[in-house]
This record gives C-alpha cells, structure tokens and sequence, in this order.
C-alpha cells in the first residue's frame, strides 16, 4: 500500500487489527468521516505475525471490508468501512508500524492486545513468569523490536523520539480495568528494567493514557458472514465481519495531543469511566464469561444456546442482582436496567458467538472480572454465594479441559499449562485452585473464598451432569 495517502492527515495508529476493532474503533472513525470530517485516519497492524490472511487481504481492498450488524430481533444491516486508510506488512522488526509511530502526524497510538498481554498482576506488578514477557524484555535489551506491547512501544517512541516527532496520546482499547493508568504502569516498569531512565522521562512528559470503556460484541468472523455479505451485497469479502448493533465507548478526555471530534459520532466524552468499566467488566464481561462456561459443560456450542438455557440465565442474572448490584451501589448508572439491556443481547441467535471464544482466557478473566466482586463482599462481610459460581463454574470447565473433553481447542495467554493441569490433579481441587496467586493474587488461599468456591462447586457438579 501506499503511505502517501496519510499525508496531511492526522493520524491513528492502532496495534492489533482484530475484529474488534474493526468493528468498533474503525466504526466510529467512519462516522465521523462520513460526516464530513476527513482530517482524522487510520493506520495499523499486528504485533504479532498472526492473522497474516486478513492483513493481506485488507491490503489488497485498499483497508476496506463490510461490516455485517445484527439485531436481537435478527435485522441485518451493511456498511463499508474506509476508515483504515494503511496496514503495514508484519516483520520481525515491526519495522512499518515503527515507522508509523515516528511520523508527527501520529497523534494517538492505540492498541487491542487482549487482557492477558499485559502481564499484570492484581498489584499491577509486571509478571516476568510470563514466559513471553521475559523473552521480550531480552529481545528489547539485545536491540530487537519487541513484539509484547511494552517492547513494540519502546522501539516505536525511541524512533518518535529521534525524529522529534511531539506528543502522543497511548489509547489502550482493551477490556481491562482502569486500563490506561494500568498499561502507563506496566510500560513504565518495563522501562525501568531496560534502565532508559531518559525514556521514561520522556514518557512521563510527553504522552497521555486515558482510561477507556469499549464495548460491542464481535465473534470471530467464519464462512457464514462472508457468504451473508455476498448473498446480501453483492460483495465478496474475505476480510467481512460481524457484530451486534449495540455499540458503546466511553472515553477519559485526557488527550495530550489533539484528537478526533468523537462526541460528533456518538462517543461519551467524560470526566471518569470509572462507574461504566465497573459495571461492563462485572455485569457484561464477567456474565459472558459465566454463559460461556456453563454453556459449555451443557453442551451447548453458542453464548445464544446457554443465555436462552433457564437455568444458565438464572445463574447469569442472580450472580448481577444479588452481589455485584449491591456492590456498585450507588452509581450514576441504572445497574438493573444495564444488566437486562446486557442479558437480552447474549440471546442474539444471529450473531453465532461461540462458547469457544467467550470461554477463552480464564486465568486473566478470573482476576480481572470475578475476583473484585469477591473481593468487595469480603471487606463489606457480604456473603457472596451467586459470585462464587463464576470461578466454579470455571473449574468444572478447567476439569474438562484435563481430561480432554471440552470439544474445542482452549486458549488461555495467562494460563501456565503445568500449573492448571497440577491444580485438577490436586486432591483437593477447590483448595489448590483457590490458592493459585495468578487467578487469585493476594486472595489466594482466602479461607472465606475457599469455602465459598467449594459449595459453589458443588452445585455446578449436579448442574453440569
């Protein structure tokens, strides 16, 4: 492709050109553009050499592909996305993305990396355990171009930096809480074990990381949506996607460079995200999860199949209304409402979200999206019975997984495979799962959360039967 189409643009650029975000951050880039503001683009690609099929394929149709929405009520709607106007050729040096990164147009970098590639601990220590993590610190000390998002982005401000290229706002799009003051945290102690003390001067100067809350439901792409995008459009698209229509995003306005008019295409501008991640990563994020993994040990391959399952439902809806409610209250948000309006989109048979991609990466969801709850019930001396089924409910699943019987390949970033197969041979199991600090942090080995998880697990062995 060519970068000269970015010229006298300001510009985006995002690492990790998943569904995701092309069907949410791209989205609301396209609605400005189609309202007439064309002084904002995007430009992207992968840290990783992943997903190299899609990347070329977005290449050769210029960045364009169709999106595909779907309604609970199973309305279809369809729309080009033009908003990725760059996608840079994957290589070991990430050497297009660094160049990206360098030009002074390059006025926000954000990022979707999953939870889990952030290596966090629930102290927000960085985890060098982490196999990958450790090997990309050495990679970076060696003069190599990482490829975690801490080593990409030291080699892509060094190069900003030497080419005097201004400041830049790190917009962390990923569903973590508090996720720009974590990521800021976690790039800063990578820096200091690089000992750039210059570097993270610059850094503390220089960028904003304002936190965020993203959300839209978008299942991987399969054959079906292209085949629905041809049979619809006329279109052959290799790079369709799909994903409900609800769409939200809710944005910290701590942008130190200048930014797109966003607030024009429908994104909450505000002060502090802080009551939205709290109820999206409890009741949406941790409910999904909760579907997913009862869902899959009745048998069922679709979110849709488990959230219409009464039983899985009731799980879902009391874990919302009898803990995390009186948790999150009070809030400025209608946390009864949110949760109905949440729940019913689960029942969106069209979207075809597989259990396979919810259930995905417990060993971060645990931490990041359950444990709070139980943390919180504990300090107010709330029984917390509802909340305890999530990790149960995980531990019935991590069992099938032991014994080869979850019917699909399960991928977990945070999840060491000796310690989660030691943890099912254990005998206790309810002990040695609770006592795990990577799912559990300092409520390992909590005797309240023990006991808890234990009567929870109970019920899921005759529910899962």
């Amino acid at each position: 492709m060519d970068s000269t189409i970015l010229d006298n643009k300001n510009i985006i650029l995002h690492l990790g050109l998943g569904s995701f975000h092309r069907a949410h951050q791209a989205v609301y880039l396209q609605k400005l553009i189609d309202l007439g503001h064309n002084d904002w683009t995007l430009a992207g690609g992968n840290l990783r050499n992943d997903m190299l099929d899609v990347i070329s394929t977005l290449q050769a149709q210029n960045g364009h592909y169709t999106l595909e929405t779907v309604s609970p009520e199973g309305e279809r709607f369809y729309q080009t996305i033009r908003a990725i106007a760059y996608v840079a050729d994957f290589d070991e040096q990430l050497s297009g993305l660094v160049a990206l990164g360098a030009k002074s147009q390059t006025k926000i970098i954000s990022f979707t990396v999953t939870e889990a590639g952030y290596y966090l601990t629930d102290k927000d220590i960085l985890d060098l355990s982490f196999t990958d993590l450790a090997n990309d610190l050495t990679r970076v000390k060696n003069g190599l171009v990482g490829h975690s998002i801490y080593g990409a982005l030291v080699s892509i401000l060094k190069a900003r930096i030497a080419n005097h290229s201004g400041q830049v706002t790190l917009l962390n799009c990923d569903n973590l809480r508090h996720n720009g003051n974590r990521f800021r945290s976690g790039l800063l102690q990578f820096v200091d074990l690089l000992d750039d003390a210059p570097l993270k001067k610059w850094i503390i100067e220089n960028t904003t990381c304002p936190n965020n809350m993203v959300d839209r439901i978008t299942p991987r792409p399969t054959p079906a949506v292209r085949a629905s995008v041809l049979s619809a459009t006329g279109i052959d698209d290799p790079a369709a996607l799909m994903g409900e229509t609800f769409i939200q995003w809710v944005i910290e306005d701590n942008f130190i460079a200048t930014r797109p008019k966003w607030e024009l295409a429908g994104v909450e501008m505000v002060e502090s995200v802080t009551a939205f991640e709290e109820a999206k990563i409890r009741i949406l994020n941790a409910s999904h999860s909760c579907i997913a993994w009862a869902g899959t040990l009745r048998g069922y391959q679709y979110i849709h199949e488990g959230a219409l399952d009464p039983h899985i439902a009731k799980l879902a809806f009391d874990y919302v209304t009898q803990d995390v409610i009186p948790c999150l209250t009070p809030s400025p948000l209608d946390l009864a409402a949110y949760r109905d309006v949440v729940l019913h989109r689960f029942c969106n048979a069209a979207i075809c979200d597989t259990n396979q991609r919810v259930a995905m990466d417990g060993f971060s969801k645990i931490p990041g999206y359950i444990a709070p709850t139980i943390r919180d019930c504990i300090e107010k001396n709330r029984p917390f019975s509802h909340v305890a089924i999530l990790p149960a409910l995980f531990l019935a699943f991590l069992q099938r997984w032991h014994h080869g019987q979850v019917p699909y390949a399960y991928q977990d970033q945070a999840m060491d495979e000796a310690s989660a197969h030691a943890i099912c041979d254990a005998s206790d199991v309810v002990a040695a799962f609770c006592a795990d600090t990577t799912l559990w942090g300092s409520l390992a080995g909590n005797a309240l959360l023990t006991s808890n998880v234990r009567a929870a697990y109970e019920q899921v062995q005759l529910f899962s039967h």
